[in-house]
C-alpha cells in the first residue's frame, strides 16, 4: 500500500488493516519455515514494510496530538 492510501484512512481502519497484514505475515512465515513453497516470495517483505508504514503513521498521529510515547 501506499501512504496516501494510508493517510487517508482512519484509525479503526489503519489498526484493522495492521492486524490483518499480521495474520498475513505469519502466514507466509511459517509457509516458509515448513518448506512451503511461496506463491511469490516477494510478498513477505511487502508486508513488513506495509506494517512499518501503519506504525510509523499511528506514531505521527499520536505525536501530532500531544501524546507521548510508551515504551
Amino acid at each position: 500500500m501506499k501512504y496516501k492510501e494510508l493517510k487517508i484512512m482512519s484509525k479503526e481502519d489503519l489498526n484493522s488493516k495492521l492486524l490483518e497484514l499480521r495474520k498475513e505475515l505469519m502466514k507466509q512465515n511459517t509457509q516458509r519455515a515448513t518448506g512451503t513453497q511461496l506463491k511469490n516470495p516477494l510478498i513477505i517483505k511487502t508486508i513488513r514494510k506495509d506494517v512499518a508504514r501503519i506504525l510509523s503513521l499511528l506514531e505521527s498521529e499520536k505525536t501530532k496530538k500531544g501524546e507521548k510515547k510508551h515504551e
